[in-house]
């Protein structure tokens, strides 16, 4: 117990340094682990995981007393099952002492109970038996000639999650858990058993780029990123290990209706995130940023067969709520357990013709068993032998990647154990709740390649606090929105959810026009009317989904100009070269734009119409350049003031014209007015 004793005084050092409170305990789970314990990546025994505490051994006691194995099942009846180490949902460890708490499982819920019981497969025992002693005539009555059996089958049920990830599936009920810091999940990679580490920082497509974690290299100490220099080296060495980033932007299908449109979208995606990142991504290649669609499978294919390729460890990191879950569910390499050829054992036995099983004489694979085989037959030296003789192309995907293993020593005590490998693992529960997964989840694949880390997300700040808990899933955009036109006159506001979000054109004799890509619903009134639907004094129709406290803390969040000037996009055919010959800086007007954020809701598309001021009114006196440089200084640009709680959650970026790429909205058949009767008066006449 030195080495936990050791553990809990470090953690109790850097929480103290960083003025934070101390988490729950279910984050860190390995903290009270004792070291004899402790075992190797992907060498555990088959027999299942092991207890870790004193309360697993207890649990484990209590479920072997409430199911014993009856004395009247055949010999060879497998004993009751004891609860996964942890849950496969959240990755909380697995307890039945506080029901509030993750990884709390409830001996009365169905699943738990099924995988528990040993009824089952005493049920399947005593199937086997009969149909072992049964006659071919009979077995041919029954349909069961050339059909494996449950023992040769020997299908494990499913591993069950905990009550708190069930009820945030079926019930979308759940508690957050405490969300951990950077400097948590720097030790938490920095202890990973893999030499080759690929780290997929996940950014959501709705808010992009507030999602970014800044200086994430910096926090995480890993190397710089690849530069445009072209001696730039693709791989760096750190620490005996090698660690690269990727960026994956999840849910681009918000971006586009279509898959071509974004990815026409990634020049300027790239350069929205080369801005984010500051002065560090200036000279940044950025040529391993991905847009992805776990709903649409845009993209997926290519990260799957990335991390198959690449093996080592993948590291899922970002902040709550970004999809990191869902990413992890469609680009887990499934299904891919090399398992062993048995054509070949047979083959290489002496039986030159192929294989075909006659329905009389079928044998399952664990039937066929080393007497078969010839007294020196080695299979090792056969299998490598003919595995040497088919081509090389063929054996590039079977061939593992070099990846070095560590051996997991007595400090590694952030790092959960991985779970047992199986060809379809139960992935991690995905949820809309911040806050989901509990503690890194290790799920391996390829017997030995690699292993997938879906760690926490960090905290980010999000309208959820001032948003009423019935509208809580309304923040979260689950399909693109085509939003409807809004013109904003001089004199009114936009208002989002009610009075959540308010947009005021601060511009005199102005017209705007607004885009909301988000699912709240959009209300254009009058600025006076605005400020007392904020206040909560006035009742109106439109439905509200802040709560109280919000009214008492609206403040500006600042003053935005739509410095972007898009007027080539917004011109139609002014400035097509088959229609006119006219250039976009001799129209008298000029159109500038600008991306409202809301963190963790979407984006507005802000849009106005100025008259331009040509360089020739001014002084002439001037040079060419310095015309140029004082008419962008001189330049007045649309501005508008947005309010929002304290004053957060708002943001900008260059605009995406989102609008142009979905076009206008479709009306809704409910919605469609019903096509007009026909004329009887053509009718009349004819009868006249």
């Amino acid at each position: 117990m030195k080495t936990a004793t050791r553990n809990i005084t470090r953690f109790i050092q850097w929480s103290a340094f960083a003025e934070l409170p101390l988490p729950r305990g279910y984050l860190w789970p390995t903290l009270l682990r004792p070291v004899s314990c402790r075992q190797s990546l992907f060498a555990r025994k088959p027999g299942g995981p092991q207890a870790f505490s004193s309360i697993q051994k207890h649990r484990d006691g209590l479920v072997a007393a409430e199911n014993p194995a009856p004395e009247h099942l055949p010999t060879g009846t497998p004993t009751a099952r004891q609860l996964p180490l942890s849950c496969p949902g959240c990755g909380a460890p697995s307890q039945t002492v506080a029901p509030d708490e993750a990884g709390y499982y409830s001996k009365t819920r169905s699943a738990v109970r099924v995988f528990l019981s040993d009824r089952v497969r005493a049920e399947d025992a005593v199937f086997n038996t009969a149909v072992s002693q049964a006659s071919d005539g009979t077995l041919a009555h029954l349909g069961l000639i050339g059909k494996a059996t449950g023992a040769e089958q020997d299908v494990e049920p499913q591993v069950p999650i905990c009550d708190r990830c069930h009820n945030l599936v079926h019930h979308h009920v759940g508690v957050p858990i405490f969300h951990p810091s950077i400097k948590s999940i720097e030790d938490i990679i920095a202890e990973s058993p893999h030499m080759h580490n690929h780290i997929f920082h996940v950014l959501d497509a709705a808010d992009f780029p507030m999602s970014l974690i800044p200086n994430l290299q910096h926090a995480l100490k890993l190397p710089r990123q690849r530069t445009q220099n072209r001696r730039s080296k693709s791989q760096v060495h750190g620490r005996g290990r090698i660690a690269e980033v990727t960026f994956i932007i999840t849910r681009s299908d918000l971006l586009a209706p279509k898959k071509e449109q974004v990815d026409r979208l990634m020049p300027y995606l790239q350069e929205v995130l080369r801005e984010a990142l500051g002065r560090t991504g200036r000279n940044v290649r950025l040529g391993n940023v991905r847009c992805v669609s776990s709903k649409r499978g845009w993209w997926t294919k290519e990260v799957k067969e990335a991390i198959w390729t690449r093996g080592g460890a993948g590291w899922m990191v970002g902040k709550v709520n970004v999809g990191k879950s869902n990413l992890f569910e469609v680009v887990f390499p499934k299904g891919r357990n090399q398992d062993v050829n048995f054509d070949k054992l047979r083959h290489a036995a002496g039986q030159q013709e192929p294989y075909s099983p006659d329905p009389t004489t079928v044998q399952s694979p664990s039937s066929f068993g080393s007497s078969d085989l010839p007294g020196d037959f080695d299979v090792g030296e056969q299998l490598a032998s003919e595995d040497m003789r088919e081509p090389e192309a063929e054996t590039l995907d079977t061939e593992k990647p070099e990846d070095h293993m560590f051996d997991e020593d007595e400090d590694a005590s952030l790092l959960p154990p991985a779970q047992l490998e199986t060809a379809y693992p139960v992935m991690p529960t995905i949820s809309s709740l911040p806050g989901t997964t509990a503690s890194p989840i290790r799920v391996p694949f390829g017997n030995g390649r690699g292993e997938l880390i879906d760690l926490p997300g960090l905290a980010r700040t999000t309208l959820d606090t001032y948003v009423q808990p019935e509208h809580k899933s309304d923040l979260v955009m689950r399909s693109r929105v085509t939003p409807v036109q809004q013109v904003i006159n001089p004199g009114q506001s936009l208002l989002l959810g009610g009075g959540l979000i308010r947009i005021t054109p601060t511009t005199p004799d102005l017209v705007f026009l607004a885009y909301a890509f988000t699912p709240l619903q959009s209300h254009v009134t009058s600025t006076v009317k605005a400020l007392a639907m904020q206040a909560g004094e006035r009742a109106v129709n439109v439905p509200s989904v802040a709560e109280e406290s919000a009214r008492e803390k609206m403040i500006s969040a600042g003053t935005f100009e739509l410095s972007w000037d898009v007027t080539k996009q917004r011109a139609g055919p002014l400035t097509s070269p088959s229609v006119t010959k006219f250039r976009v800086a001799n129209l008298p007007f000029v159109v500038y734009a600008a991306d409202i954020l809301v963190e963790g809701v979407g984006w507005i598309e802000i849009v106005a119409q100025m008259r331009s001021k040509p360089g020739k009114n001014l002084s002439s006196d001037m040079g060419e350049s310095e015309t140029l440089e004082s008419s962008n200084a001189h330049k007045q640009y649309p501005e508008i003031e947005v309010f929002s709680p304290e004053g957060k959650f708002i943001g900008i970026r260059k605009p995406m014209n989102a609008w142009l790429l979905g076009g206008k909205q479709v009306v809704p058949v409910h919605k469609r007015k019903a096509r007009p009767r026909r004329s009887m008066a053509s009718m009349k006449g004819r009868n006249g």
